[in-house]
């Protein structure tokens, strides 16, 4: 009696965690939109934010982090750019979408839904995962897909099932579509993604450059793809008008170590920039719609 009791009790489980499957649909953009979406993000950055001057990676997953798209804005995965910022781009683009939220249709715990209502981008996570910082420890979590992130064909046995092709890297059919990639990635360039009614669609992520160019590029890179409705959104930077951008607070740690950061959220200057102008780059970023 007991054996079947345990049986019935797990075949309901297998049953109902089934009926609750996301499958959330990916935002509606190809390959070639995506590149080109990213090439004009990285002109857009003006003479003053040129960072490194070097090519990028971008990738847009969907809201339960399924990768959708993949690109690079020079055409070369293996030459035109940093490599491994290709997974890099992958795991801010999971960071953002995984740890942002959007209004549902019950809060679920009977707070007001308002409360539900917060973007994170990749940037905004730096001083909080540090010692004694909020979220110590969460780059730990959510470790990378690797077999998937680079394109080994494991079959569901754990069999190795085909090999390695990287001359589809950043294309329509790189192998990390399709699949949640993961990854948790604490510096700039990773976005929440949100259409109009602020509803959450997904996230993206760019690298290949500084970690603060990398969210300027992302920023405007977010606003090429018409996925920046965030003004009924939340925030931790303070600025309403640009609630998850990156936060410039952090004053040198009298005994050593990291800086500390005034709010918990607070992400290392630009390259060659001070603190005061890099605020200045932060707020010259067009404001959220």
């Amino acid at each position: 009696m007991l054996r079947k009791m345990l049986i019935a009790g797990a075949a309901a489980c297998f049953f109902s965690t089934g009926a609750f499957a996301a499958n959330a649909p990916c935002p509606n953009i190809s390959n070639a939109q995506l590149k080109t979406a990213l090439k004009n993000a990285i002109v857009q950055t003006g003479p003053n934010g040129l960072g490194l001057g070097l090519n990028m990676w971008a990738t847009v997953v969907a809201a339960d982090g399924v990768v959708c798209a993949v690109a690079n804005s020079s055409g070369d995965p293996i030459q035109g750019q940093w490599l491994a910022s290709r997974v890099i781009s992958a795991q801010k683009a999971f960071t953002a979408a995984t740890l942002s939220l959007g209004p549902t249709a019950n809060s679920g715990s009977g707070l007001p839904l308002a409360t539900g209502k917060l973007a994170l981008s990749s940037a905004n996570l730096y001083s909080a995962v540090n010692p004694g910082g909020s979220l110590y420890g969460l780059q730990h979590s959510n470790p990378v897909a690797a077999a998937g992130a680079y394109g080994d064909k494991i079959s569901p046995g754990g069999v190795y099932a085909g090999p390695i092709d990287t001359a589809t890297y950043g294309t329509a059919s790189d192998p990390m579509i399709g699949q949640v990639i993961g990854g948790i990635n604490v510096f700039g360039g990773g976005l929440g993604l949100y259409a109009q009614g602020g509803v959450k669609v997904g996230g993206v992520g760019v690298s290949g450059d500084t970690s603060c160019e990398d969210h300027l590029v992302a920023w405007r890179l977010r606003r090429n793809l018409n996925l920046d409705y965030l003004a009924t959104i939340g925030g931790v930077s303070g600025d309403a008008a640009r609630p998850d951008n990156i936060v410039f607070d952090i004053t040198p740690n009298p005994n050593g170590g990291t800086g500390v950061s005034a709010g918990g959220f607070g992400h290392p200057t630009c390259l060659a920039f001070t603190q005061a102008q890099s605020k200045n780059r932060a707020k010259a970023l067009p404001a959220v719609r």
